[in-house]
């Protein structure tokens, strides 16, 4: 006899358990903060890799529903020197295992593969408290708790769910992203599009970065990375969109103007992303009744694989509870240990070091060399 499972997040790595689970004869629900569906954007482009994100995607059954969503022409890659100089181009010939999608119709596929009531909106996390015998009340903004056999937290860096387990806390970085969008921009952002090309494009540089993404139809949408202390970030006034992309482009002084238009010439306001992180070997000793999955278990800087992990998490936590249908601990274990070892794993990726912003080798050349294994 299957215990039901109680989720914390609504996020891909929540959504995925979700669906698996279902797939799978598990009951499941789902409790996460945003009122709807539609309370915020979700977010740019996600490329999902044919080694984790499309494995947890098959074992969801909705493979065909991914592929009809791919937006093609994205796994191009451009790299690009501080005064314009393109590199390198790495074209998309349609055989490259990280096709791209927009994160907002990866999720709208997820939800719409769940039995309807699924999902329980408007159910923000306050915390939560063991009852014994391996179960676990969960209390909510609103004042309403729910006590679970099995417990499991899919909600992010703050997890409310991960304090059972452990006591680490994400940590900042040093880096941020200021995020921008620039709208029609083959026709309003001529120059800075044709830059961009028609995938995306990174312009990287010892302690600062800027990549951009062409996503559906022609708009682009810009990650600035800074390394700085989160103090020198608190000195801009983030309210004031002018002056925020002023003192962010002046870090960019000497940069080509189609570069740095993806900053003063933005559609929206710049937004502040802060990277936290966990110990690269976060982990815990079993406690019974609940577990993590993706950014609560093993949140780490940008490195392109977040969004995928946390799918396989959930996925090969359904089908390891679907496998041992009498022992939840059974499944619980094993899935922590198989879950350790593939964070760690993508914590410490090969040529890591030269991805860091504040290597020297945070160069345009450096990654070419990296990519292809010469200078030009």
């Amino acid at each position: 006899m299957h215990t039901p499972v109680t989720i914390i997040g609504a996020g891909l790595g929540g959504l995925t358990l979700a669906r698996v689970l279902h797939v799978h004869g598990i009951p499941a629900t789902v409790y996460e903060a945003e009122a709807s569906p539609a309370a915020r954007t979700q977010g740019g482009m996600l490329d999902i890799h044919d080694h984790n994100g499309q494995l947890a995607l098959e074992a969801a059954g909705l493979m065909d529903e991914f592929r009809a969503v791919v937006v093609e022409g994205r796994q191009t890659i451009r790299l690009v020197e501080q005064d314009g100089t393109v590199l390198h181009e790495m074209a998309d010939d349609g055989t490259g295992g990280r096709p791209e999608v927009q994160r907002a119709e990866l999720r709208r596929i997820l939800l719409d593969s769940l039995p309807a009531g699924t999902v329980r909106w408007g159910h923000k996390a306050s915390g939560a408290r063991a009852l014994g015998e391996g179960r676990h009340e969960v209390a909510f903004a609103d004042g309403g708790t729910v006590v679970t056999g099995l417990l499991v937290g899919a909600d992010g860096a703050w997890s409310r769910v991960r304090p059972l387990l452990s006591d680490a806390t994400p940590e900042y970085v040093g880096t941020s992203f200021v995020e921008t969008y620039l709208y029609d921009a083959d026709t309003r952002h001529p120059a800075t599009a044709k830059m961009v090309g028609g995938g995306s494009m990174v312009a990287p540089s010892p302690g600062k970065e800027i990549f951009a993404h062409r996503e559906t139809g022609d708009t682009l949408h810009a990650y600035v990375a800074l390394s700085k202390p989160r103090d020198w970030f608190g000195a801009i006034d983030f309210t004031d969109a002018s002056a925020a992309a002023t003192r962010i482009a002046r870090e960019f002084g000497d940069w080509a103007p189609e570069l740095t238009a993806l900053i003063t010439d933005a559609d929206t306001a710049p937004v502040l992303r802060p990277h936290y992180t966990l110990p690269a070997e976060h982990r815990w000793e079993r406690v019974p009744g609940v577990t993590l999955i993706g950014d609560a278990a093993h949140l780490a800087g940008p490195n392109g694989e977040g969004a995928n992990l946390a799918m396989l998490d959930g996925a090969e936590l359904a089908k390891t509870l679907a496998a041992h249908p009498d022992d939840a601990e059974a499944a619980l274990t094993e899935h922590e240990q198989a879950m350790f070892a593939r964070g760690a794993e993508a914590v410490t990726f090969e040529g890591a070091e030269i991805h860091g912003i504040d290597s020297e080798n945070n160069t345009a050349r450096a990654m070419l060399e990296m990519i292809t294994g010469q200078g030009e």
